[in-house]
This record gives C-alpha cells, sequence and structure tokens, in this order.
C-alpha cells in the first residue's frame, strides 16, 4: 500500500496507465496543479478496479440493516461518533416502543426520547438533532418518505443540510441509504484508504472527494451503496489505524 501523497489540500491525479498496472512506484507523478485543476478531481479508471476488487474478495455487504427507510434514517443521525453496535441498542428501545415512524416520534418530549437514545452516546445532543429532523420530515413533506423520494436529489440535499446537526455525510447516508439516491458519500474510512493509496490528501475537503468518485463510477445507486459498504469492510479488516497492507485485497492496485 502506498503512502505517498502531497499535502497541498488539492486532489492529486496519477499517471493512469501504471495504476492500471497495479504498480504505484517511484515514476508515478502526481500531476501538477494546473492539470488537477483542469481535469477537477481527475480521472482514474483504478477506482472502479477497486469496487470490483472488493466486490469479488468480498461480496454482497447488504447494508444498512434496517426494517424500514425511516429506521435507516434515524440511524444515520445516531451513529454520529459512536459505534453502530451502540445505535442498535438505542434504535432497539425505539423499535419496543413502537416508535419507528415520524408522526409517533415527534410525540416524544426531548427528555422522553433522550431516555430511549441514551445508548447511541450524547444522547442529548441526538435527541435535539432527531428532533429538527422531524420537524423538517414532517413540516416539509407531511411525515412521508415517499413524498420525499421523489424530490430531486440536489433540493432534498440542501434541505437536509439546513437541518440543525446534519452534516454531509449524513445527509448523504440519508440520500443514498434512505432514499436509493445516487450520490456517494464519504467517511473516514474512504479518506484514509485512498489517501494512503495516493489518490489523495486526508485533508480534501468533502465536495472534491465525493466528485472524484462520482466522476470515475457509473451513476448507478446499487454501486455507491455496494462500493460505501465494502470500504468500511476493508478499512476494519486491514486498514485499520495500523495498517495490514501485505495482505489487503487491493494492496497490488
Amino acid at each position: 500500500m502506498n503512502f505517498r501523497y502531497q499535502t497541498t489540500g488539492q486532489l492529486k491525479v496519477f499517471n493512469p496507465a501504471p495504476i492500471l498496472k497495479g504498480n504505484l512506484n517511484s515514476t508515478n507523478k502526481a500531476v501538477n496543479t494546473s492539470t488537477a485543476s483542469r481535469n477537477r478531481c481527475g480521472a482514474s479508471p483504478n477506482v472502479f478496479k477497486i469496487y470490483q476488487k472488493l466486490y469479488d474478495y468480498y461480496g454482497k455487504q447488504h447494508w444498512w440493516p434496517a426494517d424500514s427507510k425511516f429506521e435507516i434514517m434515524i440511524g444515520a443521525i445516531l451513529t454520529q461518533n459512536t459505534s453502530w453496535r451502540n445505535v442498535e441498542k438505542a434504535i432497539e428501545n425505539l423499535k419496543q416502543k413502537n416508535l419507528i415512524n415520524p408522526k409517533k416520534l415527534s410525540k416524544l418530549s426531548i427528555s422522553e426520547l433522550s431516555n430511549l437514545i441514551r445508548p447511541s452516546g450524547f444522547y442529548n445532543i441526538k435527541a435535539k438533532r432527531l428532533r429538527s429532523f422531524l420537524n423538517f420530515i414532517n413540516t416539509k413533506y407531511s411525515g412521508s418518505i415517499e413524498k420525499m423520494r421523489q424530490e430531486k436529489v440536489s433540493i432534498l440535499r440542501a434541505q437536509l443540510l439546513s437541518v440543525s446537526g446534519i452534516d454531509e455525510e449524513t445527509a448523504d447516508s440519508i440520500l443514498l441509504y434512505g432514499l436509493d439516491k445516487p450520490i456517494f458519500m464519504i467517511d473516514a474510512y474512504t479518506r484514509r484508504i485512498f489517501s494512503r493509496h495516493g489518490y489523495f490528501d486526508a485533508k480534501v475537503r468533502y465536495p472534491s472527494i465525493q466528485k472524484f468518485f462520482m466522476d470515475n463510477l457509473p451513476k448507478k445507486t446499487k454501486i455507491y451503496n455496494e462500493y460505501h459498504a465494502l470500504l468500511v469492510k476493508l478499512a476494519k479488516d486491514f486498514c485499520q489505524t495500523k495498517p495490514k497492507c501485505q495482505r489487503c485485497p487491493i494492496k497490488a492496485l
């Protein structure tokens, strides 16, 4: 695994020919800033190859685990700054009360909601964020997930980002997994894997990294969905804080 990249805060695009050979070595030079600017996020045939390699290695990930689209949306907010195991406990509390519904959940007080989602951590903050999201979905879409789904992704994304406590990653989780919209979500695992492989600096802004992926992949929700899940799996198995590069399934790419 190659850990070389320049720290200018801009995406660096490497010569596609050596990349296709699966050989990131000292002859691969990052293109200059002017080329990167013309190419925006750059063309990289390897991005889809990595997806194919991971899919062949791991298979379908069946993510996001949930019984409904609204449950996914709740999970996207609750998973901020915590493990998925903790989120599952919080969601189970809501399920036991039959509260996985925008209208029913809105009837709870902040204190009641905080108590139910306590396992997710930062429960007082998250209760307020859930309340803001519930106010949004009930006011804008009458609590209907189907009405949300019919809205254009650009409009929906802007609306979600205006809701208190919903950042780009959370908004895109809701759009991709909760509403089946074709948008690629970026998380810390994605940054870690691709910056270590030299595709870009880990500090590059979210929109630039997102554009990099969406420019280099077929615009298909299923691919965006599966790719993100596969990257999470790879990060947990191999691309950890202390990476296990020798056994990494994409080390040759």
